[in-house]
């Protein structure tokens, strides 16, 4: 008896001390080669985890200190599923050929993300068929009606982002909060990203999404408005180096635009930056292109093509680009507005509010 319960306590106690781990079992019709798991790390891909893909299956096992988003992916397929890996046992089913919509199954944390997910894709449906229903009339001549359901599909769209805003700041101990962050954080500004930041509970803190978060309000702090410009050189299309000083010092006021030949939003908005600099830059506006192209045929010839005469730098480092990571620019079109002293006046002019504030600053 003495002996049963000797080995009863050291099971119990050996049970007791199992460190929590999880177990992901894929099963995936008709996928070869290897699976992979991954995380978006800093821009980057990173490749975690690898498992040989036999008769359409294969498994990862490991540890996670937190529950976060990880991706599955297949080599011979570019689609990426996302899925919040826990300590827990899960199951990933489906078709190799629809993957980003395979059945996640044993994991809490993504219900929860599911859930909700579900819904902002029967918006984002909402919001496309209004997309096309405008491009249609925009076609048939119809300028009133595409505008109105441009419009509407718009609205859908922002609505789609404030739902996730609102979720964030109603659940701030939730683990799928950090990642709706890192979806809609896009153009905010230093203190409001701090603002849901500070928000979450305490036991978030070491979520990847947060640190990351956090380092790019330190830098977004740095190039707020008030602050003076960091400065920098890079080189122009003929490989001379050009100082952002010695152009700034020499214009009343200088939009420091950051673009690519390859961004529709930034090719879209040029007009309107080469309509305000024509009609300004004799009392004193300039403008500086820094492109993140890596392509330097195309970055010359959207250059040529939207008729942008002023000075132009680039690295050829796509989103690499050093004066984008030295802004924390991390999505174009964007721009800073700066005085002759390099002090930033204003930040991500845009449309009508671009001509509107170079004509108040310059009247």
């Amino acid at each position: 008896m003495k002996n049963v319960l000797l080995i009863a306590f050291v099971f119990g106690l050996f049970a007791c001390s199992q460190t929590p781990a999880y177990k992901v079992n894929v099963k995936l019709d008709s996928a070869e080669g290897t699976a992979y798991l991954s995380q978006r790390i800093k821009g980057d891909w990173i490749n975690l985890d690898s498992a040989v893909i036999v008769n359409g299956t294969c498994q990862f096992s490991g540890v996670v200190k937190n529950p976060e988003i990880y991706y599955l992916s297949v080599s011979t397929k570019k689609e990426k599923l996302p899925f919040f890996l826990e300590n827990s046992v899960i199951s990933i089913s489906g078709k190799v050929d629809s993957l980003t919509i395979a059945t996640v199954t044993g994991s809490a944390v993504h219900n929860e993300y599911q859930n909700l997910q579900d819904k902002l894709d029967e918006l984002d449906k909402q919001g496309m068929a209004f997309f096309e229903q405008s491009k249609v009339a925009e076609k048939s001549g119809e300028k009133a009606k595409a505008d109105s359901l441009m419009t509407l599909a718009e609205n859908v769209f922002d609505s789609i982002d404030n739902q996730q805003k609102d979720y964030i700041k109603t659940n701030p101990a939730s683990w799928i909060s950090p990642y709706l962050l890192s979806r809609v954080y896009y153009g905010m500004e230093a203190d409001e990203l701090d603002g849901y930041l500070s928000g979450f509970d305490t036991a978030l803190d070491s979520v990847a999404t947060i640190v990351s978060m956090k380092e790019r309000v330190a830098k977004l702090k740095i190039v707020a408005i008030g602050q003076i410009a960091p400065d920098f050189t890079m080189n122009d299309e003929n490989g001379n180096p050009v100082k952002l000083s010695d152009i700034y010092s020499k214009n009343e006021y200088t939009l420091i635009d950051f673009w690519a030949s390859w961004c529709g939003p930034c090719r879209r908005e040029n007009p309107n930056v080469v309509a305000t600099f024509n009609n300004f830059k004799s009392k004193g506006f300039g403008v500086f292109g820094v492109s993140l192209d890596a392509d330097k045929g195309k970055w010359l010839q959207a250059v040529a093509d939207d008729q942008l005469a002023w000075p132009h730098v680039s690295d050829l480092k796509g989103w690499k680009n050093e004066a984008a990571a030295m802004y924390s620019v991390n999505s174009i079109p964007a721009n800073l507005l700066v005085d002759r002293t390099g002090k930033i006046i204003e930040r991500n002019l845009r449309e009508e509010k671009l001509p509107e504030t170079i004509a108040e600053l310059l009247k």
